[in-house]
């Protein structure tokens, strides 16, 4: 609770000192007739002993789960130290750089954090950071139409993608001329269903969009789909979970190994799920254009919903369309390095009417707390973290298959999400593994009715196997109610 130091005296004091009579006439060009008056609704203060035991009984009303929810927002460790240093007040009270020279601090954190997003992503350059991830892939299209050369307003926005990212996105362009086409997915491997894609090929577009894992944890076959999108003039969004790619293949390599195909019949070379693969044209490798996502699996707690960041890279011909700030390095007259705004294509600095964005602002202390937590676990870091999640996940299916009444939906490779098929409406299950202060995963259905009695299951590096065998024990019972129930008692 912060302290405020002003007694009535002092209170007193400035005001003689500025000649106003009462705090009131530092108002007065308000009417009155706008003025509220007393707080009626706001309750009388309470003691800094009474808030601190009121704040803790309403906390532990919110109870502590074991959770299974991923979804795009996932329960990570994050070190201490983390925090700890972001909450120190040179951090936790930076703002923009407005004045660059005067903050060099922020502007070096940024470049670092630029750094770090542009080598994670095999990509040239990275931005600041956005909103979230959401946000981040609205902008990513918009950049995508204005770079077409054909001047395509089409994207192929498959429905793999997360439900709320492609809401935002259809929110943001929707009265811009711009047509999102839906790509459905196949329903035996829960990936882009290639013929349907295939389909849209004479569909003149700007760019294709590729998930990486997809909203369902599944792999996508990505070089197939990026020198698909690439042969026929569109570029190659990629839409990833930044830990992932402490696993998989950076977005900058997908890609390579099927140059100038126009068809997605399948080869018989692997399909880009995590090996790298050998670059095109002499050593250009010829990757996704654009890179986005959101930064929360970095160091950013759940916080009931955020809020988190979004991070975006993008390939260096792109870099004048990007939105927001680049930080870059330079030095002084002097040959001193120091940091600088190298772009800030926004509305703020420029001519309304070439801004890149309304993109006001970046994320600075949840970027300020995924460098850290990026600098503290280190490459090695990240792929033990990203292993153990793949590996709990795993061994959370192959525990939950073992149930009566549970199946896997969708075959083939994954990241550290499933889907899983149950026997008995979802929501029941769910309210039911709640009540035992489980969060058992989302429901499916809520977002693709194809899907009702589906399950996205996910575990991280938080999970223990008491954690595991629990989730299983407490499902295997709920279930068994169904087995057990009367043929009448379930419609």
């Amino acid at each position: 609770m912060p302290f405020i130091p002003h007694t009535e005296a002092d209170i007193a004091a400035m005001l003689e000192s500025i000649g106003a009579p009462k705090l009131d006439a530092l108002f007065d060009e308000i009417p009155p007739d706008l003025a509220c008056g007393g707080l009626a609704g706001v309750p009388e203060g309470l003691s800094e002993m009474a808030v601190t035991r009121l704040a803790h009984g309403r906390a532990a009303r919110d109870g502590f789960y074991s959770c299974f929810l991923g979804a795009g927002a996932y329960e990570h460790h994050i070190p201490a130290a983390v925090w700890q240093i972001v909450t120190r007040g040179e951090f936790y009270s930076a703002y923009t750089p407005y004045q660059a020279e005067a903050s060099q601090g922020t502007l070096q954190l940024l470049y670092e954090f630029q750094t770090m997003m542009a080598s994670l992503t095999g990509l040239d350059v990275s931005n600041a950071s956005l909103y979230d991830g959401a946000s981040a892939l609205a902008e990513a299209v918009l950049m995508a139409v204005r770079a077409s050369k054909a001047g395509a307003r089409r994207v192929l926005m498959p429905a793999t993608v997360h439900p709320r990212y492609r809401a935002v996105v259809e929110a943001t362009v929707k009265s811009q001329g711009i047509e999102l086409v839906c790509v459905p997915y196949d329903p035996a491997s829960g990936v882009i269903d290639l013929e349907a894609l295939e389909a849209l090929a004479g569909t003149p577009a700007a760019a294709l969009v590729i998930p990486q894992p997809n909203f369902f944890g599944a792999l996508e076959p990505v070089d197939m789909l990026t020198d698909w999108a690439h042969a026929h003039g569109m570029l190659a969004i990629a839409v990833t979970n930044p830990l992932s790619l402490a696993l998989l293949k950076a977005p900058g390599q997908w890609g390579g190994g099927n140059a100038g195909r126009s068809s997605l019949t399948p080869s018989p070379s692997p399909e880009g799920r995590g090996e790298l693969r050998a670059p095109l044209r002499g050593g250009e490798v010829v990757g996704a254009d654009i890179c986005v996502g959101d930064g929360q699996p970095l160091g950013v707690p759940l916080s009931s919903g955020g809020p988190y960041f979004g991070f975006m890279t993008s390939r260096q011909s792109l870099v004048r369309q990007m939105p927001g700030r680049i930080v870059g390095r330079t030095v002084d007259l002097d040959g001193k390095p120091g940091f600088a705004l190298t772009l800030q294509a926004r509305e703020q600095h420029i001519r309304r009417s070439k801004a890149t964005s309304n993109i006001c602002t970046n994320q600075g202390l949840l970027v300020t707390a995924a460098t850290i937590h990026m600098s503290l676990l280190g490459p090695e870091g990240l792929r033990q973290v990203a292993l153990a999640s793949h590996a709990n996940t795993r061994a959370l299916l192959d525990k939950l298959l073992s149930v009566a009444g549970v199946e896997q939906v969708f075959k083939g490779p994954f990241f550290h999400e499933a889907v899983i098929r149950v026997n008995s409406p979802v929501p029941d299950v769910l309210r039911a593994l709640r009540a035992q202060s489980i969060l058992g995963g989302l429901d499916l259905g809520r977002d693709y009715p194809e899907l009702a009695g589906c399950i996205l299951i996910c575990a991280t590096e938080t999970k223990i196997e008491a954690d595991l065998e629990q989730y299983r024990q407490q499902l295997d019972r709920i279930l068994s109610r169904r087995r057990e129930a009367p043929p009448c008692a379930y419609k």
